[in-house]
């Protein structure tokens, strides 16, 4: 299969591309700094900004499906990444006959979502954290899979809890809307999103990802995912 990733370069895209190479799949990795990304068998690069509408039509031509792993980071201001690039997106994949895109959204966009016995997290971290520094993104995504939603394509939005690192693919859960729990590591993030394009059993629908055999350390991974990265 040749799948378009955008965001390749991200910490997730690194993983998928990687996985996705590995799986025997070809790669047209979408970028807007090429420089960063190391040229392999399978692998392609295509230059562009998800946003821009006729960046994205020359980047996705001959793919057989697009999987989007893109990031913002938290703002007060008015952040508008995911719904942008939805937009240039599943109007290029109309255009070509695409029909299969994922595109990563979080748990937090299911408003049912709180994780089962996380106290701390359900009434301190996800208030803070999620509910007011991360307002602007969470409702950007959430705009991201409202113009999805319009489209025929075969989508799945792809929900993941609180993203870690971690080296190895563990035994992750996946479940409809969001899963029961508070992490997940990217590389499961990018195994299920492989998974899924080849078992299609969340089309049309969102698949919650979460991590189960392992945990992050909560003060490593605030300082890694917030405060390091700025």
């Amino acid at each position: 299969m040749r799948i378009a990733v955008f965001g390749a370069n991200g910490p997730t895209g690194r993983h998928l591309t990687d996985q996705a190479l590995a799986a025997g799949h070809e790669v047209v990795a979408v970028t807007r700094r090429p420089g960063s990304l190391s040229t392999r068998p399978g692998l392609a690069v295509a230059v562009a900004d998800a946003t821009d509408p006729v960046a994205v039509d020359a980047a996705i031509g001959g793919t057989d499906a697009v999987l989007s792993v893109l990031g913002a980071r938290f703002s007060k201001e008015t952040i508008s990444t995911y719904s942008a690039s939805a937009t240039a997106i599943t109007g290029a994949m109309a255009r070509h006959g695409i029909k299969r895109l994922l595109a990563v959204s979080s748990s937090i966009a299911d408003p049912h979502w709180r994780p089962t016995g996380a106290h701390f997290f359900n009434h301190v971290l996800d208030p803070l954290v999620n509910r007011r520094l991360g307002r602007t993104l969470h409702e950007d995504m959430r705009r991201m899979e409202a113009v999805i939603r319009r489209t025929d394509l075969d989508w799945t939005f792809v929900r993941p809890s609180g993203l870690f690192e971690h080296p190895v693919v563990t035994d992750y859960h996946t479940a409809e809307a969001s899963a029961d729990g508070v992490f997940t590591a990217r590389t499961d993030l990018a195994s299920s999103m492989l998974r899924e394009v080849e078992e299609r059993r969340y089309v049309r629908t969102a698949m919650g990802v979460i991590t189960t055999a392992v945990k992050p350390n909560i003060a490593k991974l605030i300082w890694n995912e917030g405060v390091k990265k700025k």
